[in-house]
């Protein structure tokens, strides 16, 4: 792997690198336990900017104080990037796409009104603090349930086009009963608004029949929305049940060469590409670094 040495780092840049990317050092917990902080308060500052009367009292302070955070988190982007091993694949990285995106919203309202609000991505972040404090069992559940979900997407794809048909037959049968007497069925995407609200059982009530036999159909419709709400938490269920019998323990530590968590705790190297995991008893050269 020779020749594979991205960049000559300075002592400057190494110190720099330990702080923000290392969270197992003790400056990097630090630093990361500031950044969060300073994350929920951009958040709430966000949230408190959507109150009238916050806005018209507190506006310009609550203002300034978006741009004074808007203005941390760029300089935590660019010298993320400054003491990066690999700057691009952290810039391309889940963490380095959702870190730009944070920023972006603010600068974005000095020429699109309204923007600002979508700095609520930056709720994002805040999934650094799984990594930050270790909470492997929150992270051991995630993962638990999205490889569930993952076993179990093609039953759940077909579950759902049964339900998308389902939805169209009631729609246009209930706009053929009550179309020419009710105008809340004035067409058959309407009645398919109608048939989804009563199949998930949300009943909102803003349409509903008027007829006898339109009214004995909707009953049908709302007794078969119990039975298909069964029917993707059985398929989950089992996934997870056969998973559960699988389970081995899951460590937050991160791939320095891709970056990618989910290893098990007794991994020396990633599954995903075969680069060193174990940073402490197995020193990683600069060329297997990522970020």
């Amino acid at each position: 792997m020779a020749g594979k040495k991205e960049r000559n780092f300075s002592p400057l840049q190494s110190k720099m690198h330990e702080i923000i990317f290392e969270a197992d050092t003790q400056y990097g917990k630090v630093f990361d336990i500031f950044l969060i902080i300073f994350i929920a308060l951009s958040i709430l500052v966000v949230n408190l900017e959507s109150v009238p009367s916050i806005a018209n009292n507190y506006g310009a302070f609550l203002n300034g104080l978006e741009w004074v955070l808007t203005i941390f988190f760029t300089a935590e982007y660019i010298f993320r990037l400054y003491c990066s091993y690999r700057p691009k694949k952290y810039a391309l990285s889940y963490y380095g796409i959702i870190d730009l995106l944070a920023i972006l919203p603010t600068y974005l309202s000095l020429v699109v009104a309204g923007t600002h609000s979508l700095m609520v991505i930056r709720a994002l972040r805040l999934l650094r603090v799984f990594r930050i404090f270790k909470m492997v069992g929150f992270l051991n559940q995630g993962s638990f349930i999205l490889r569930s979900l993952k076993a179990s997407r093609d039953k759940i794809f077909i579950f759902l086009f049964f339900i998308f048909l389902m939805v169209n037959i009631l729609g246009s049968l209930m706009y053929f009963v009550e179309g020419g007497s009710n105008s809340g069925f004035d067409s058959i995407p309407r009645s398919i608004y109608w048939a989804i609200v009563t199949m998930t059982t949300v009943g909102y009530g803003d349409i509903s029949p008027q007829t006898n036999l339109g009214q004995f159909l909707a009953a049908l419709v709302m007794v078969l929305g119990y039975a298909v709400i069964a029917v993707p938490t059985g398929i989950v269920s089992s996934e997870m049940y056969s998973e559960a019998k699988k389970k081995q323990d899951i460590t937050s530590q991160l791939c320095m060469n891709c970056g990618r968590e989910g290893h098990d705790s007794d991994a020396v190297y990633c599954k995903y590409c075969a680069g060193k995991i174990d940073i402490e008893n197995h020193p990683m050269d600069d060329e297997d670094r990522t970020f």
